[in-house]
């Protein structure tokens, strides 16, 4: 059964319409995978009941000759997507068994296209953070180790769970949200492929909310057509959100292997920064040589405002967060600690519900906008943003059919490396992807090779607004160029 969990979407759907294996033999494969792999802690809830019923509704869909997109495959949600009848908390204690009355947009998409729910996985406590070691449910470990050491490593973050399970083999796909890089980051820490849509392009409806001008879900998977299998269920207008577009979804997997003779992929270099180590320098002209292999015109531009893109980021982020997680006051649902009076309980119950990253960044919040400071920061970053998007915008004006960067500044670290005394130094970790959510636009991670101590890194592309079928095309080049990448299972 265990060469089950090593198949593809794309084999997986083939396979089940073929009828070589059942979406029960399917399910019940990985569920035992999930069984043996607990110590990495990528699910904060299994759901086997869930996942036994919805899979036998796929086999007798797939019978009579009625399967969705997805009929039968085995998928993993987040936390931060509501998931009716179905715990969900967001990795946080001030939500702890809170289950929702309803469904989010993103999955309610996917079990309309037949997918099925394995379980809901770990992430950073209401997604704020870049390793998953801010969850209340305990943090993440990669399945991937250093070659000659055992050092836990982190997955990345906030999606940390949803990526290390699909790097682990415990579920075909998952999905993620990102806000600074929560899914392109943990994508290359990892050595899977990880979508963050164009703001507007799936549905903001049923996910918890961090910062909502920046909020956007996005698939995992092992290979770019996956993802792109994927997006296309996930995407879609929702009247129930009033960022949604409506625009038409294409057929993304068939972006996947087309030329990309004479695209022109932008260099920015804004993005060689001071200290970047020199095999993530390699990694980067390693993906331009492949991309001109392959036909594409490599140009260099210039994006002037990136220096400013991390600081804007981190005053716009807590400042919506910090008026998003107002609402958990104990009163109307969540935990609640009891106080003298009503201000107390309110007092008792954030200190009490809130991690410490997440009363960090609601008190950085509120006093960008507060009374005398609003102009100062939160205003001036608005500012900024504006400038950033410009740049993009600029570029793509020229000719510019995508950009090329690295996706993270370094290869995973160790858990409790870093972050410790300086939070400054976790929050480096989005240098290279801040900008492409605070530009709205989107962004794929594809992993293009192994650093000196064999942990997997990734390359990122930035398309332009609502053009993710570029994103896989020249995904699939790297793909080909870099090959696949599979951690030895230590956890079994």
């Amino acid at each position: 059964m265990s060469e089950l969990t090593a198949l593809t979407i794309a084999a997986a759907r083939d396979g089940l319409k073929q009828k070589k294996f059942s979406a029960a033999e399917l399910a019940d494969a990985h569920l035992a995978a999930m069984e043996k792999a607990r110590a990495l802690n990528a699910y904060v809830l299994e759901t086997p009941e869930r996942a036994a019923a919805m899979a036998k509704a796929s086999d007798a869909r797939i019978a009579k000759g009625d399967a969705g997109p997805l009929e039968g495959v085995p998928l993993a949600i987040k936390d931060m997507f509501c998931t009716e009848g179905v715990r969900t908390t967001a990795c946080s204690h001030i939500l702890d068994n809170f289950v929702p009355p309803y469904e989010s947009t993103v999955s309610a998409h996917l079990w309309r296209d037949g997918a099925v729910l394995l379980g809901k996985t770990n992430n950073d406590e209401f997604a704020m953070g870049s390793s998953n070691e801010t969850s209340f449910m305990g943090n993440v470990t990669s399945p991937w180790r250093r070659q000659g050491a055992n050092t836990p490593l982190v997955p990345g973050g906030s999606s940390g769970g949803s990526a290390a399970a699909v790097a682990a083999r415990l579920c075909l796909g998952a999905t993620g949200t990102d806000t600074g890089g929560s899914i392109r980051q943990p994508a290359a820490f990892t050595g899977i492929v990880g979508l963050k849509p164009t703001y507007g392009r799936c549905s903001r409806w049923g996910i918890v909310a961090f910062a909502s001008s920046l909020d956007q879900a996005g698939p995992f998977a092992r290979t770019v057509r996956d993802t792109a299998i994927m997006m296309r269920s996930m995407a879609g207008h929702d009247p129930k959100d009033t960022t949604s577009i409506d625009i038409p979804v294409p057929d993304y997997e068939a972006a996947v292997g087309q030329s990309i003779k004479g695209k022109k992929i932008g260099i920015p270099k804004e993005y060689r920064v001071d200290g970047m180590p020199a095999e993530i320098e390699q990694l980067w002209e390693q993906g331009r040589k492949w991309l001109k292999a392959a036909g594409a015109e490599l140009v260099e531009v210039s994006l002037p405002h990136t220096k400013y893109a991390l600081p804007a980021y981190y005053i716009v982020a807590p400042a919506e967060a910090s008026s998003n997680l107002a609402r958990y006051d104990g009163v109307r649902y969540g935990e609640r600690v009891a106080g003298r009076d009503i201000a107390s309980m309110y007092e008792n119950t954030r200190a009490g519900g809130f991690g410490k990253e997440v009363r960090r960044r609601i008190m950085i919040g509120t006093y960008v906008l507060s009374a005398g400071y609003y102009d100062a920061y939160y205003l001036r970053a608005q500012k900024v943003r504006t400038l950033i998007k410009k740049d993009f915008e600029d570029c793509f004006g020229q000719g510019i059919d995508a950009m090329l960067t690295p996706a993270t500044p370094s290869a995973a670290f160790g858990i409790g490396e870093k972050g410790g005394a300086d939070p400054i130094e976790m929050y480096l970790n989005d240098v290279f992807t801040v900008t492409v959510n605070m530009a709205g636009l989107p962004g794929i991670s594809v992993p293009a090779g192994l650093d000196g101590q064999g942990l997997p890194l990734g390359l990122q592309l930035i398309g332009r607004p609502f053009d993710e079928e570029t994103l896989f095309s020249l995904g699939q080049v790297i793909e080909d160029a870099a090959g696949h990448y599979t951690p030895e299972k230590w956890w079994a």
